[in-house]
């Protein structure tokens, strides 16, 4: 890119006869003038690396000899670079290293320089010369090279709070002019504080290249309020087109800071602790980073016991209740918790197998010792009894499977029950009934039985043992068990009842008459049922007949009165057919 000056004038150069005072005078005048930048000067930007294009701005006069660009630096003399002739149309470089194999001078003058380098950045002078005159016109060349993205080294590991640490070196690499520099944290901009923050920026420029590597230090003393904070740096340089930020990748760094409190906690799957559970301790410390030992301070230990932030206790029991503590090693901060173990105790007096007599009595008592007011309830063979048992003269049916059951309703899983089987025994007690059938063709004897274990039942008559007995279920104790007869004559029937306790024996008579008497009687029966059947039908006869005569009657009145004499016959006929 080139930039004309408003008062755009050729600085011209011509023969001069041997020189005098005044002409001496006048050509320090115009040398001045021509060297000032921004007098009929043009400026060129390019980038490094790439081709700089130097038009000659100066229009090619027609009697042209040839045409040369050189090159100014203040303080030294000028170096001739290029040379084209306009007659024999040759061009020839200059022996000068640092362009060899690098220029390109074209027919209208301009002049191509490739692989810009910062040692380009000088004033050129384009030169046409005729035989009466000769024409300059100059060009300055600016240079420049991106820098490379700022990046942040030799980070530290951590920082310490109310401490003074280097946190890192911010670089970036060749570029040109130098650049700055900046730190943000947080993306706000970081200025030097005396003690808390301190940067200092260091430019190197390379000999070879030219090109600037940038490095700035930051020094940081961080709070608490840094953790997480992200810090970046950023460079700022000129290129072609003016001011140009780079930004860096941001860094965040581990903030060390002590412990301030101190923590005890008590890790368990259920809200509530009972006897059994394992209890484990944990201890924390809000430091960065946080400690990795404390004290733990366990009730019925004489001496806080070292260990890590996590500390077990193993089937507690109910002594295991009071105030847990931790602490730092050094004892400079503590917490402390308080731990209740739920326990539930229950003692059923009598429990096991209680065997009793029937009719005696048994007191029964189950008693509950918690830690929290418990719930107690009975069941009976597995069904829940609405009261506690009391038994002042046992009975068959108070046998059976007692439980006591209690819980703790805030404590999950917490619960007791004990059991007591309560056996009654007692020796056979007989009672004998006899019954006879609907029909009298047979009796029922019955021989109801009541004792515990169960009786063993044998029946035997005068003739001998009876097998073909029925039996009822055995409930509570007690069950019947019958026979059938029908005797032909008088027999002696007996019941015997035996258990572990006692054999008991009833007999009882059954008379063959039995039956006779209950035949007659059923006789009886059926002629008193015959005798009333046929009084019934009398009496209905006898309604009949006074029916009938009263319907003749009643025929004739109407035979009198519509004079209807077949309809009489008629009438009369039908009437006399029931008593034929």
């Amino acid at each position: 890119m080139e930039t004309p000056s408003a008062a755009a004038a050729s600085c011209r150069r011509r023969p001069l006869p041997p020189p005098s005072l005044g002409f001496l005078l006048l050509s320090l005048l115009l040398s001045a003038l021509c060297l000032r930048p921004g007098l009929g000067l043009y400026t060129v930007h390019t980038v490094y690396g790439d081709t700089i294009i130097l038009p000659c701005h100066l229009e090619v006069p027609n009697d042209l000899m040839f045409g040369k660009w050189k090159y100014e630096i203040a303080n030294k003399a000028s170096e001739f670079i290029a040379f084209r002739s306009a007659t024999k149309k040759n061009i020839q470089y200059d022996d000068v290293p640092e362009y060899k194999d690098r220029l390109s001078l074209s027919e209208n003058y301009t002049l191509s320089i490739n692989n810009a380098r910062i040692g380009d950045e000088k004033r050129f002078v384009c030169m046409l010369v005729t035989e009466d005159d000769v024409f300059e016109r100059s060009t300055i060349v600016k240079v420049f090279k991106q820098p490379s993205q700022p990046e942040i080294i030799s980070q530290a590991k951590f920082l310490e709070t109310e401490q003074l640490k280097m946190l890192g070196e911010c670089i970036s690499k060749d570029g040109y002019p130098k650049g700055n520099l900046t730190w943000f944290k947080n993306g706000v901009v970081l200025q030097s504080v005396e003690g808390t923050v301190v940067i200092k920026e260091q430019p190197k420029a390379d000999k070879t290249t030219g090109l600037y590597t940038v490095i700035s230090s930051l020094e940081y003393k961080p709070t608490k309020d840094d953790t997480n904070a992200q810090f970046t740096c950023t460079m700022t340089y000129f290129g072609p087109t003016g001011q140009e930020t780079i930004q860096s990748e941001s860094a965040v760094f581990d903030i060390h800071y002590p412990t301030e409190k101190v923590r005890i906690q008590v890790l368990t799957q259920r809200n509530t602790i009972k006897e059994g559970d394992n209890i484990t301790l944990k201890c924390s410390g809000n430091g960065n980073p946080p400690p990795q030992e404390f004290l733990f301070y366990i009730p019925g230990e004489p001496e806080p016991i070292r260990s890590s932030s996590l500390y077990v206790l193993t089937d507690v029991r109910r002594n295991a209740t009071g105030e847990y503590k931790c602490s730092l090693t050094d004892e400079s901060l503590m917490d402390s918790t308080l731990i209740t173990v739920h326990y539930l105790d229950l003692s059923l007096i009598p429990s096991g197998e209680v065997i009793k007599q029937i009719g005696e009595a048994l007191p029964v008592s189950c008693t509950i010792s918690s830690s929290r007011n418990a719930t107690v309830f009975w069941l009976k063979d597995n069904t829940r009894m609405r009261a506690s048992p009391s038994f002042s003269s046992l009975q068959y049916q108070d046998a059976g499977n007692y439980i006591c059951e209690t819980t703790l309703q805030e404590v999950e899983g917490l619960n007791k029950r004990q059991i007591l089987t309560l056996i009654v025994e007692g020796k056979p007690q007989i009672k004998m009934t006899k019954k006879t059938s609907t029909d009298g063709s047979y009796k029922m004897i019955a021989c109801h039985v009541e004792g515990f274990p169960k009786p063993a039942v044998q029946w035997t008559s005068t003739g001998g043992v009876i097998n073909k007995t029925e039996e009822t279920k055995y409930v509570n104790g007690k069950f019947v068990s019958k026979i059938k007869i029908a005797p032909e004559e008088n027999v002696t029937l007996t019941c015997i009842a035996e258990n572990q306790i006692e054999r008991t024996v009833t007999s009882l008579n059954v008379s063959a008459n039995d039956n006779r008497e209950n035949v007659s009687d059923q006789a009886k029966l059926i002629v008193g049922i015959v005798v009333g059947l046929l009084l019934a039908a009398l009496v209905a006869g006898v309604a009949y007949w006074l029916y009938m005569k009263k319907s003749k009657s009643a025929s004739k009145h109407v035979d009198k009165d519509l004079g209807n004499i077949e309809e009489n016959k008629k009438l009369e006929e039908n009437n006399h057919k029931p008593e034929a």
